[in-house]
Order: structure tokens, then sequence, then C-alpha cells
């Protein structure tokens, strides 16, 4: 999120009212009625402010934690302050990770309606971003205030890069190790390695100026240009750059205080003439056209190793890697959309057939969610993944029904796992939480939602969620300001009861967002069911498998509850047979599959 070049533009007062659009329970919610300012910043929430929902129901809300600042003193939990900022989330066992510009917090989540914050880590470092790999915790740091360690000695040498620490004892995380990068870490990017159960790698996103040689050694930027003939010396070598490029760190399991990079991967470069500024220069494209940022780092890259690639959102461009090999990406395809500002985040699909990534128009300090504002700015574009290439599909955006004082612009999501469905829970900041099928990349479809009020009834002030994701059974919220929310599903049309138990029972032992792992189902009743109300809501079978489907199920369980043998072998041939029936579309696919896994079972 671009916040430190904005705060100047944070706080205004609102001009007359937002013109009014389609009727939408989201528009002209109510302030928080005790919302008070004060100089840069509000000194009161608004806990009181409107909120509107549909197919999903708020759980709790638990405020930020105080944090000491860099004087050791306390920072009131309350108060909407720019060194108190909550940024992303990661998730390990029962235990949700709250990252946030002082450090992180760690709510357990066991009872999502009931989150219990447990351990508060005080450890400077700007962003902030959060993510798990087994006992150990990485932390992105780009803040020239962060130092070493957790050390807030401004004596002290400047750190930058990504911290480690021993999570192994929730309630008393360790620093381990901090690995110094040459741009910091923005946000960064865990990748297992199938092969090698010994070593973890992290893709580091760094997108702040170049540091100094005096400060990390072998740092260097000989030019701030974005154009590629720049990076090339009159014999048409590349020139020598800390920009346009992404650090592989290695982490060795068993000695995580011996991490290194190993890599700087260009995976902007030009793959005739080898310049390192290959993509995007930056600039618009035309009128009526975006002002799109130059490509010269990667904000986010969401790694999916079970199918060998990572999407890459790098500012300018989107772009597929193939990181089959993890130690050293390789870009495969990038793609450019006129109606981008920022590429921000990706998120694929569970059977790595689509991609969605979000522009973050305005740095996510904008209202860019009003009526006057277009719908295919600031938004998603949703890309098919076709032979290893990217083809554009359609754009989903929330309705732009937001106020001028209320931030809002696509941000950080991630999969709901429901058999047959590609469905995302998703951050739009103020613009509240969306949630939206995709199914169909072509139609997007918004099918359950949370919105609050704006903080002040006149002043603009940035803030909402900044990450919205599901996990094990719950949404949940990293509200920037506000704390820490949780959010249940309710059964809708959009989505039925059998398929929302179905997404639950997809039980992960950790989660980031950023480093997708496949969901699969357990062999069940319910796993089946929700196959074959996916199957119907795509309109694949014909009539009488698709009553055959439902009605050999039906028996099937009733075999199982009776406890009789030969009838639940009979049960299990039915399954069998109808699954024999199905045709071969990808839904049909799932659907066999189940079948057959649950009749495996009887």
């Amino acid at each position: 999120m671009a916040l430190a070049a904005a705060v100047s533009m944070l706080v205004m007062t609102l001009p007359a009212g937002a013109v009014a659009q389609d009727a939408d329970p989201r528009e002209g919610l109510a302030p928080g009625s005790d919302a008070t300012s004060g100089g840069n910043a509000f000194t009161v929430p608004n806990a009181d402010a409107a909120t509107a929902a549909s197919n999903m129901e708020f759980l709790a809300n638990r405020p930020k934690p105080a944090w000491t600042n860099a004087a050791g003193q306390e920072s009131a939990a309350a108060a909407f302050n720019y060194s108190n900022i909550n940024s992303d989330l990661a998730f390990t066992g029962d235990h949700a990770i709250s990252g946030n510009y002082r450090g992180f917090g760690i709510y357990d989540v066991s009872d999502p309606a009931n989150p219990v914050l447990e351990t508060i880590v005080n450890c400077v470092g700007g962003q902030g971003d959060v993510s798990v790999y087994g006992d150990l915790l990485f932390q992105s740091v780009e803040s020239t205030s962060a130092r070493l360690g957790c050390n807030n000695d401004a004596s002290q040498p400047v750190f930058r890069g990504v911290r480690i620490f021993d999570i192994s004892d929730l309630e008393n995380p360790q620093y381990v190790a901090g690995v110094q990068t040459c741009r910091g870490s923005h946000t960064h990017t865990v990748v297992e390695d199938l092969n090698d159960d010994d070593t973890v790698y992290v893709y580091v996103s760094g997108t702040a100026g170049v540091r100094p040689a005096t400060q990390l050694a072998g740092c260097t930027n000989p030019t701030n240009s974005n154009q590629a003939s720049a990076y090339l010396d009159a014999d048409g070598n590349p020139i020598a750059t800390s920009r346009f490029q992404v650090e592989v760190i290695e982490v060795p399991l068993d000695a995580p205080e011996d991490a290194a990079i190993i890599n700087e991967a260009r995976l902007m470069a030009d793959p005739v003439t080898g310049s390192p500024a290959g993509l995007w220069p930056g600039g618009n494209h035309g009128p009526g056209t975006q002002n799109t940022a130059a490509t010269d780092a990667c904000h986010d890259i969401t790694a999916y190793p079970e199918i060998g690639l990572a999407a890459g959102a790098c500012e300018g461009n989107g772009i597929l890697i193939d990181i089959s090999d993890p130690r050293n990406p390789v870009r495969i395809d990038e793609v450019l959309d006129p109606n981008f500002a920022y590429w921000h985040s990706a998120t694929i699909s569970n059977d790595g057939t689509k991609v969605v990534f979000t522009d973050e128009w305005g740095g996510g300090v904008g209202a860019r969610c009003r009526p006057q504002d277009p719908d295919n700015w600031g938004a998603n574009a949703i890309f098919d993944i076709v032979d290893g290439r990217l083809e554009f599909a359609s754009y989903y955006k929330v309705p732009n029904v937001q106020a001028d004082n209320e931030t809002c612009v696509a941000h950080n999501g991630n999969l709901i796992p429901v058999p047959g469905r590609d469905i995302m829970a998703q951050a739009w900041y103020e613009g509240g939480v969306s949630v939206f099928d995709f199914t169909d990349s072509s139609n997007p479809v918004e099918i359950a939602f949370f919105d609050r009020g704006p903080y002040h009834p006149e002043v603009f002030h940035q803030g909402g969620y900044w990450s919205a994701y599901w996990y094990n059974g719950a949404i949940y919220g990293n509200e920037i300001f506000l704390g820490f929310d949780s959010f249940g599903l309710t059964p809708s049309e959009h989505l039925n009861e059998v398929e929302i138990a179905a997404a639950v029972s997809a039980e992960l032992s950790e989660h980031n967002a950023q480093a997708q792992v496949e969901y699969t189902w357990p062999a069940s009743f319910t796993t089946v069911r929700a196959w074959h109300s996916a199957a119907q809501r795509q309109d694949v079978l014909a009539a009488e498998i698709d009553a055959n489907v439902a009605k050999f199920v039906d028996r099937a369980e009733a075999a199982t509850q009776a406890n009789n043998a030969a009838q639940r072998r009979n049960a299990a041939a039915q399954l069998r047979a109808v699954s024999n029936q199905l045709g071969d579309s990808s839904v049909e696919q799932g659907l066999r599959d189940a079948l057959r896994e649950l009749a495996d079972t009887l």
C-alpha cells in the first residue's frame, strides 16, 4: 500500500454529498457519531457506525491493542495513529497472526465468534506483512526507522528486509535472524519446494527506493529511469541495478539463522536485449486510460507450487511465473491493462485455470468507489490461464456506492474452498468485505458482503479492511484502525448450507494468502452434495443423471445409517455406476471423483 507518500493528502473536508445510484444497502451508511478529529488523526474510532450485510454475519471485533513506540511509550489502542496500522494476516493452527506497522499480534481463533488476543510482539518495521511456515514466521520490513532485531535504538544499524521469528511457542516468539535487502521488503511470498523438505524460499518484493551502498554493500541505482535503454551500456550489455528484481532467500529449516539471498531474479528483464527494465516504463495508454505505474518491482507474488506457477502483480504489469524450480523463478508471460493504475495482488483459482489481479488505483488512500468512478478502475481483472498464457476475461468491482470520504479500492483476498466453484473473499478498505463468484470468469457475481459507514461525517481518512481472508470456516478481516474482525457465511440462494459445510471441511494446518496450496475435501456425503450443487448451478447434468445422483447419494447415506453391509455394497455400486454417466466438464470430473471416493468408504 502506497501510504507514506500520500499522508499529507489524507485529511480533507468533504464537498457536497455523493449522487445516489441504484439502491444498495451500503449506500449512505451513517458514519460513527462519536468520531472526532484532531490534526492529522482521529482520536476516537467509529464504534457505532451503521453497518450493512448480505449473506454473511458479523461475529466479533477485537479493538487494536496498545503498542509501544520507538521510545518505549505506549500508543493508545484506539488512536488513529499512522505508526499503529494493522496490515496483513497469516494463520497457523487455531491462531491468526495480525501484522501491524509496529510488529504483530497473535489471536486464538478456535472460536471464531470469540477471538482472544494472546501475544503482542513489538518489532517496528513498517508494513509488517507476515507469513508462516511451520515454526517460522516471516515479517516484511521497509521502514527506515527499523533496526536490527527488534531494537528501538536509533544509533543501531538500519534494518530493511525480512525478519525471521521462531513461533514454536506462540506465547513467546523469538527473533532468529534478519536478511537485509536493497529495497527493503514491502511484501514477501513463502515458496515451498515440493522436492525438498529441508528448505523453504522467500521471494522478496521491495518497492522502496534503493538503499545507498554505504548502508548496505552491493546496492546500486545508476539511474532513476524506467526505460530499457538506460540499463544497457555502449556495448549493449546490461547495467547492474538493484531495481527490477525479486530477491530469493533460501531458508534452511534446521538452521534458519543461516537464511541468505541466493538469487536476484530478473523477472522484469527484456528477453531479447537483457535489459533488466523490460516491462512497462510507466505512463498512460492514450485518452481515457489510466496512468499506469512503471514496472520496477512486484508488489505481490502469489505462489502455487502444486501447479508450478506463480502470479505476480508487478506495479505496471501482471506476470505469470514458472516456479517449478523455486530457486530460479522465470517469467513466462506478461499482460498490460490500460484500465489499471497499479497491479497490486493476485489470487489463483484452486484448479489453476484463472488469476484474479487487483488494481490499487490511488494507492489505498483515495475514494475510488464513488458513483462517478469507472466500474473497471480500481477493480479486479480476471484472467484465464490458457496454455501458459494469460487471457483477459472480465472485471469485478464492488458497486460504486461509497461516499467521498471513504477509502475504497481493490485489496487483499483469498479463496473460499467450495467444491466446483471459484469464490473469493476480498477486502476493499472502507468499501468493506465482498465475497464474489468467478466460476464463470467472464461473469463474476457478488454473493455476500459486509460494510461499515465512514469513520467521520465529513472528514476523509484512509482506513478500512487491509485484508479479508477465509480460514477454516470463517472470514477474518484486519481493519486498519478498528482492529480484528470475524465473520461467518450464511446460507442463501448463492451459497447453500451444504456448500458452506463443504468449505468448512477443507481445513488447513496453516495459511498464507500469497502461498496457495491445493484445497481438497474429505470423502463425505457433504462433499458429494456440494459438487452436485455446483454441477446443477452450471447446468451441465441431464435431468435423469441429475435425479440419479441425488437418489443414489440419499440411498447410500441411508445404508450407512442402517449399517447394513449388503445395502452398503449395493449403494457403493450405484454411486460408481452413476459416476460413469458423467461428462467431461471440470465440475463433472470433480463430482465423479467425489462419488467414487465416497463409494470406496462404504
